[in-house]
């Protein structure tokens, strides 16, 4: 019997036998409605039973799974902040497996003395950096006074001259690197327009005394960053794409807003980067064969990357078509977590170096 079907009654017939002959037929009719019921009804508990069942074990594999994969969000989470350069992040408590519990407190430990170690390493730099300074400013008076001795012209002593003033400049940007990659980001909504504009302007008698014209497109654009910070990257980028643009081409920089991220986008038309190239653009002393002869020290766009990170901006490399490089500067527009509005203006407000830095050359 099957609770769908339609006809309601069940006829049964069973035959009478007498000494081997069927002397009648004893038929029953009887109604099954009853029965059908009963066996819905039936079938339903089970169904139901079965269902409240597996909601049950999908509950508890949800919350045995989310137990689980706290911890192992709150790492990720953690390792992501570790990796854009907050190294003071840490994984908070979240509770989980033993074993996920002993890694949290393992690589904590490990994040607190891969800190230790790169604060020693910046302090090193740093100091050095600072002692050799007086000694070389020393040296480098001696050599002008013995340049005044000697005839009006003379190569030899022009080339210790130089050589010495690139040194001099090798360790200030050493410094600032060592400054850029210490200090606190003091981060505030800043309108990125405004201070775009304002280093346009400032650096715009260099380039048109170079022969290159320096234009600029930037509208309102606010985002959170520190002004200070930006403005040093800014410098470092605007000087490197007027540096290598030839007499008569332009360096032209944009601000625009993209979804969650103000961008500064600037792109010269000079000779460009191979892809190899722009690969290794922004490591450390790292300078492009072609351009050995022009004036830097290669740490310029390693301070700039290194200010960007702490204050939660990043730069990136690309080809200009037809020829050239664009750099883009990416600014958060959101509130970073923790930060609070500052009082007082903000924007080209207070854009002095807190660090007294010079500038950074590339």
């Amino acid at each position: 019997m099957w609770p769908w079907e339609e006809d309601g009654r069940l006829v049964v017939a069973s035959p009478v036998i007498r000494d081997g002959d069927v002397v009648a037929v004893v038929v029953t009719d009887s109604p099954t409605d009853s029965m059908r019921s009963r066996t819905l009804r039936g079938w339903l508990v089970i169904a139901a039973g079965e269902l409240a069942a597996m909601l049950l074990a999908v509950g508890a594999a949800l919350r045995l799974t989310g137990w689980v994969l706290r911890p192992v969000r709150v790492l990720d989470a953690t390792t992501h902040d570790i990796a854009t350069g907050r190294l003071k992040s840490r994984v908070a408590p979240a509770g989980g497996p033993p074993e996920l519990r002993r890694l949290a407190k393992s690589f904590n430990e490990m994040a607190d003395h891969v800190e230790d170690v790169l604060e020693q390493q910046r302090a090193f730099v740093a100091d050095a950096s600072h002692q050799l300074r007086n000694p070389l400013s020393a040296l480098l008076l001696r050599i002008e006074l013995l340049a005044l001795e000697l005839p009006e012209g003379n190569e030899e002593i022009a080339s210790v001259q130089a050589e010495g003033k690139r040194l001099a400049r090798v360790l200030d940007d050493l410094l600032d690197l060592a400054l850029a990659e210490h200090a606190e980001p003091d981060l505030r909504l800043t309108d990125i327009g405004a201070l775009a504009a304002e280093r346009v302007a400032a650096w715009s008698p260099t380039a048109a005394a170079k022969g290159v014209r320096l234009e600029g497109d930037c509208p309102p654009t606010t985002a959170w960053t520190d002004p200070v910070t930006l403005s040093s990257a800014l410098d470092a980028v605007i000087d490197n794409a007027v540096k290598f643009t030839p007499d008569g081409e332009t360096v032209r920089v944009e601000v625009a807003s993209r979804g969650e991220d103000s961008t500064v986008v600037v792109a010269d038309h000079g000779p460009g980067l191979t892809d190899e190239e722009l690969a290794r653009i922004g490591d450390r002393f790292w300078r492009s064969g072609r351009h050995q002869n022009v004036k830097g020290s290669g740490l310029g766009l390693s301070i700039c990357r290194a200010l960007l990170a702490a204050s939660g901006g990043t730069i990136a490399y690309d080809h200009h078509e037809p020829h050239g490089l664009k750099v883009t500067v990416t600014v958060p527009r959101s509130r970073p977590p923790g930060h609070d509005e500052p009082d007082g203006p903000a924007g080209d407000q207070g854009l002095t170096d807190r660090t007294g830095s010079r500038g950074i050359r590339a």
